[in-house]
């Protein structure tokens, strides 16, 4: 069997995380099977549908690096066009709706859309499944006419058995089976002549040769209209493959309020795309020995939908995190710079970074890279280097003012700017040999040393190692600091 799937998310606004698990899971399986993954667009929601949506969705597939082997811009031909509503327009949705309507396995239903809620308010007060009555099921052609002359439009319903059942094999949640009963003749296509979710994705699943269906679970319920469909057509139904739930921390399913769900936005906030991919995969797969991080093609390698779980998955934001950072100290520091200037121009902050000299930025850079969780971390930890010295109150009471330390922070600051022009070596091992002969020569611990240097030239109590920020600011720099400081805090 060749191997084909889809990812066919409907344009209604941004790519969601559940989106992308399930685009992800699509991915990683015609990767490890060498197959075919496609990309469709579901755009038949006209209300909600937009091409801004379909924007959106396109550049967080790129971001993510999850490439679709055919759809919008890499079209086939034969399979082709990927969007629904172009499919809608060639007529490829009518040609079968017309093939069930002669089969008797479809019928057309002229009732309103107030008529059709009346008669599943009647059901439920009946106890009985809330469903459309069939009150149009056997019209004859005059009553059909007689609605047509009333002006009434009609929907397509398909013509649902009301005895046996449907069953079918999930990869993921095994044997499943529906009481044909409990469902409804539900709507093909819509009077406007707009197939409906359940219609349109058979008709393309099938004319698109898709070899398994891999979507939420929230998608089971559809199956087995579908199946139906795909029998009265007389085709082979594909393998599904229905993904367990996401849920938030509290249990609940997974929603804004329990963080960003919009993929974009973790791209705002500095999370590394291979990072959220690597943590996504984990939300209902896992291998045998449950790895966890997962570098270069090893996902594709390890990747099973047996081994996906049928239990609903936490979204853990800590962990994501966690991996994030793990992700960023597994880059170099010319890639996290790289990615970095990425960032800044993808959230639009060129202005944040437009006087900061690049080579220093890239040194800065490495100075911290161990500490960054997230791209957006990074101006914080190095906007030092670049800005007028400024002091955090707190670093000035308990390092340079408090009263054990003010008179000996005084003392160091000023031996260093008598010492520090003559010191030719200004490398980390040289600065730090330098720092620790002025405590002994001083009799001062190396804190009362270290701390008020740190603060003198940047600032803070905390930052990178005070011995590498200092070669990696420079001697001119170094000393114009310490003067400022001491200007501003002891020469008063």
């Amino acid at each position: 069997m060749a191997i084909r799937v889809r990812f066919a998310p409907s344009p209604t606004g941004d790519l969601h995380i559940g989106g992308v698990r399930t685009a992800l899971f699509n991915y990683l399986f015609a990767k490890k099977e060498k197959g075919t993954f496609i990309l469709r667009i579901e755009d038949t929601d006209e209300a909600r549908s937009t091409e801004a949506s379909t924007g959106i969705i396109i550049n967080a597939m790129k971001w993510l690096k999850l490439n679709w082997d055919e759809g919008p811009g890499n079209e086939l031909p034969e399979y082709a066009p990927y969007y629904q509503m172009k499919r809608k327009e060639q007529g490829i949705y009518q040609k079968y709706i017309d093939i069930l309507l002669e089969k008797g396995y479809a019928y057309k239903c002229y009732c309103t859309p107030e008529e059709v809620e009346k008669m599943r308010e009647q059901a439920r007060l009946a106890k009985q499944p809330p469903k459309y009555n069939g009150h149009c099921a056997n019209l004859t052609k005059q009553q059909q006419e007689e609605y047509e002359k009333q002006g009434r439009t009609a929907v397509i319903r398909f013509r649902m058995p009301k005895e046996g059942k449907i069953e079918f094999d999930d990869i993921v949640r095994g044997h499943v089976s529906f009481e044909n009963a409990l469902l409804d003749d539900f709507v093909l296509m819509k009077a406007n002549g707009v197939p409906t979710y359940n219609f349109a994705c058979v008709i393309d699943d099938h004319l698109m040769q898709m070899s398994h269906v891999i979507r939420g679970d929230d998608h089971i319920s559809n199956t087995p209209r579908q199946i139906h469909i795909f029998k009265a057509l007389g085709w082979e139904p594909p393998i599904f493959a229905h993904l367990s739930m996401i849920l938030g921390s509290d249990g609940a399913r997974l929603s804004k309020r329990h963080g960003h769900t919009s993929v974009l936005e973790y791209r705002k906030e500095g999370y590394l795309q291979d990072a959220l991919i690597n943590y996504l995969a984990l939300l209902g797969w896992s291998t045998e020995d449950s790895q966890q991080l997962f570098f270069g093609n090893s996902l594709i390698e390890n990747f099973s939908l047996d081994r996906c779980n049928s239990s609903p998955a936490t979204f853990d934001p800590s962990k994501l995190l966690w991996m994030n950072g793990e992700y960023i100290r597994s880059k170099s520091d010319e890639e996290i710079y790289n990615l970095f200037i990425d960032w800044i121009e993808y959230t639009n902050q060129q202005d944040l970074i437009k006087d900061w000299d690049k080579d220093l930025l890239k040194k800065a850079i490495s100075l911290e890279h161990e500490k960054v969780k997230l791209l957006k971390d990074i101006p914080g930890l190095v906007d030092f280097f670049f800005k007028e010295l400024s002091f955090d109150e707190q670093a000035v009471s308990k390092v340079l003012l408090s009263e054990t330390k003010k008179d000996s922070s005084k003392i160091v600051l000023n031996e260093c700017l008598r010492r520090l022009p003559n010191q030719q070596d200004f490398s980390p091992e040289a600065l730090e040999k330098f720092a620790r002969d002025l405590a002994t020569e001083l009799g001062f611990s190396n804190g009362k040393v270290f701390h008020p240097i740190r603060v003198a030239i940047s600032g803070r109590t905390q930052g990178p190692s005070l011995f590498h920020m200092m070669e990696v600011m420079g001697k001119d720099e170094v000393l114009k600091r310490i003067q400022f400081t001491v200007d501003k805090y002891f020469n008063v």
